[in-house]
């Protein structure tokens, strides 16, 4: 059986038989000018290759790397057609194989110079993998010559790294066999890209539960999977924040428990709850609150709880204490939310959500923020400004006791770029009653005058920290060299952190007009950033679809997490700081368990566009997520993926109607909020997509959805804006 492959297409026609005779007497010539010259083995050798012609004189190819820029085509569709024709069980976990494939294929045409080839190759397969990356296909299609993959971020990547891939080990086995069997029609081309530019890693089928039989084929018919957590750029084992290759499996120890109480200031705390108790003593069958901090400080002195010194922190203020006091009384007041399934609640717990819409911005809204205490919302603007009301919409609180007139919104201008993000403090300072304007009775009426900070970002790459009693801007920070996109407090309130177009994020005190860290490790923009509820980690992602944990006081990171197809958009914490939940602009949000840095959970249902904000209930088992599709929804955060009952209700929910009720909505001027309770009206929008955790989704009438809030009671808070020209 002839073996030898047949020459695969050429530009130039050879029909003329005088040529090709002009052409064999010159081969002849040259043939006898070597024997003249002694060049024995260049004879023989030119002589082997004058036998390899057909009938016609063209020259016989035996192997696919003799095809010149042609073989990465030939041995690419070589591989997919043995991949589309193997078992369902192997099929899932060879198609991973395809994109690496692809990606390399094309660059060694670029790299080769071969550019018409290169193109040619990339329009024909680019479809296949539009879905899954896109995002990446937009910046290689951009790569047409040899000098552009050093100029291109995307190439250079994918070149100057080993692409990691997991496979099983009986699967492995399968590809090597083929590709060796196939060497002379391509399997020795992508051998080469296997050695050359990727990273395969063999486990054994019977050590993981993910890979199982049972688990592949309960995947099947999935119309679009994530990728493995270790798979992709940069290679690395599941969590691990070290991407060298020969990295042990062994994951960075962290310190996830709460961070203890001051000595001095949890006496203080005893002794104000046992005053609180003596006064409003507790209801039949309910705890005291001397019961629940003590449970809290059992909690506290736990393993895994850090250590104070790990931190430097500023001794506890009165502020400090009030702030302790007042959460331990929410957290045993608050509205119980019942786990999903249990007798009382049959799909899922009840959940409501106020929802504050602002009126007439023409678009000119980045962001928007509720204060700790419920009674502030900020917003921040294109126009390089931010602006401040009151929840009750009473006007704002004014130093000067002689004013009567009090504004019912104040304006923080001083950024010269659009507003970005901001952030309030998480302690408010009360302040004295007799300089407060709206006493009664020698008392402040209500917590809007308590000493607010706010914190807020900016284009221009500042950070200013403003205070809400004078409107007046307290301190800028500078170091970022690009916009920041992303300002947050930490938990104690003594630090924030920032994230920014230029690759990285920081850490800052209020004390310092410099940072203490600057976190770099990220391949893009750092969009978001969330805080461990000890304040000792700090949590960023962004537009390389990576999630970084990072220690604060060492300024390391320790955990990494990848998986994304899209744009990472908003993080959140678990309040008891063991899962981080995040979100991306293609609609999908990814539960990672830190402690052993594996993927828990993956939701879906959110429309495209990018998911802006995401908040836990405070017992952690309801996440509520909303964003640009105008929705606002709530997942079930803790029960195994396979026992969800897929009966949530919702869009596209598999046994609920949406409400879609109207509400009326106060509107006025220019910034004016309006106020809907429950779910708010607006068309029905189909999405077949919808994760089985879903328990309900609220749809607005128009309306993004720019932040989401669980309060310390477990009521939800959502702010969004108005924008009639959406669907």
């Amino acid at each position: 059986m002839d073996s030898r492959l047949p020459y695969v297409g050429s530009r130039e026609r050879i029909s003329d038989d005088h040529r090709r005779k002009v052409e064999a007497d010159a081969l002849h010539q040259v043939i006898d000018y070597l024997a003249k010259k002694g060049y024995a083995q260049t004879e023989a050798t030119l002589r082997r290759e004058m036998t390899r012609v057909d009938g016609q004189g063209r020259l016989v190819i035996e192997r696919t790397e003799e095809l010149g820029g042609r073989k990465y085509a030939a041995a690419f569709t070589l591989l997919v057609q043995w991949i589309d024709d193997n078992l369902e069980v192997y099929k899932a976990e060879l198609d991973r194989l395809k994109w690496p494939v692809f990606v390399y294929s094309f660059l060694s045409l670029v790299g080769d110079n071969f550019p018409e080839m290169a193109q040619d190759f990339f329009a024909f397969h680019k479809s296949h993998f539009q879905r899954e990356h896109e995002a990446d296909l937009r910046a290689l299609e951009m790569v047409k010559h040899p000098e552009h993959l050093d100029d291109n971020e995307t190439a250079k990547t994918y070149r100057h790294n080993l692409y990691r891939l997991t496979l099983v080990e009986t699967t492995h086995f399968s590809l090597l066999n083929f590709l060796e069997s196939k060497e002379r029609a391509g399997g020795s081309v992508i051998i080469s890209i296997l050695q050359t530019h990727m990273h395969i890693v063999t486990v054994d089928r019977a050590a993981t539960t993910d890979r199982s039989f049972a688990s592949v084929l309960s995947r099947q018919g999935l119309t679009e999977s994530l990728p493995e957590e270790d798979e992709g750029i940069p290679g690395h084992n599941p969590g691990s924040a070290n991407t060298d290759r020969n990295a042990p499996p062994v994951l960075a120890r962290l310190n996830l428990g709460p961070l203890p109480m001051d000595a001095e200031a949890a006496g203080d705390v005893r002794d104000e709850l046992e005053d609180a108790d003596a006064v409003d003593p507790p209801l039949a069958g309910q705890q005291s609150l001397i019961e629940e901090l003590d449970k809290q400080i059992k909690r506290e002195s736990s393993e895994d709880a850090p250590s104070r010194d790990t931190l430097p922190l500023p001794k506890p203020l009165a502020r400090d204490v009030a702030a302790d006091v007042q959460r331990i009384k929410d957290y045993r007041d608050r509205y119980q939310l019942p786990a999903r399934g249990s007798a009382s609640v049959g799909s899922g717990p009840g959940v409501s959500v106020t929802m504050y819409t602002f009126h007439n911005t023409f678009d000119s809204v980045n962001c928007i923020g509720f204060s700790c205490d419920n009674e502030l919302i900020a917003a921040g603007t294109a126009e390089s400004y931010a602006r401040v009301w009151t929840m009750s919409g009473e006007p704002l609180p004014s130093l000067d006791p002689n004013a009567t007139a009090r504004p019912a919104s104040r304006r923080l201008i001083g950024h010269s770029g659009p507003v970005y993000d901001l952030s309030f403090c998480p302690n408010p300072s009360p302040l004295p009653s007799a300089s407060v304007n709206g006493m009664q009775n020698g008392a402040v009426h209500n917590n809007a005058s308590a000493h607010h900070l706010l914190l807020t970002c900016s284009a221009d790459g500042k950070i200013r920290l403003w205070s809400l009693v004078t409107y007046s801007t307290l301190c800028i920070y500078a170091g970022h060299t690009h916009p920041v996109w992303a300002v947050r407090w930490s938990p104690q309130g003594h630090y924030f952190a920032s994230a920014s177009a230029d690759r990285t994020a920081r850490l800052w005190s209020t004390e310092h007009v410099g940072p203490l860290r600057i976190f770099a490790g990220h391949d893009s923009d750092v969009e978001t950033l969330t805080w461990h509820p000890n304040g000792c980690y700090l949590v960023t992602a962004g537009a390389d679809r990576t999630v970084r944990m990072w220690d604060v006081s060492k300024g390391t990171s320790v955990r990494m997490f990848t998986g994304h197809l899209g744009i990472i958009t908003s993080l959140s914490m678990n309040p008891f700081g063991k899962v981080v939940a995040s979100a991306d602009d293609r609609g999908t949000i990814i539960l990672w368990d830190l402690e052993n840095g594996r993927r828990t959970k993956s939701l879906r249902g959110h429309g495209r566009g990018g998911i802006w904000s995401m908040t836990w209930s405070v017992e952690g088992t309801l996440l509520v997520s909303g964003g640009a599709d105008g929705t606002v929804r709530v997942w079930d955060a803790v029960s195994p993926s396979s026992a969800a009952d897929g009966t949530g209700s919702g869009l596209g929910g598999q046994g609920g109607n949406i409400k879609t009720e109207n509400k009326d909505t106060k509107k006025s001027n220019v910034g004016s909020v309006g106020v809907a309770g429950g779910a708010m009206g607006g068309g029905k929008k189909e999405d077949p997509k919808v994760s089985p955790e879903q328990i309900s989704a609220f749809p607005t009438r128009k309306s993004q959805v720019y932040t989401v809030h669980f309060t310390s009671m477990n009521l939800v808070l959502a702010a969004g804006c108005y924008l009639p020209g959406t669907n």
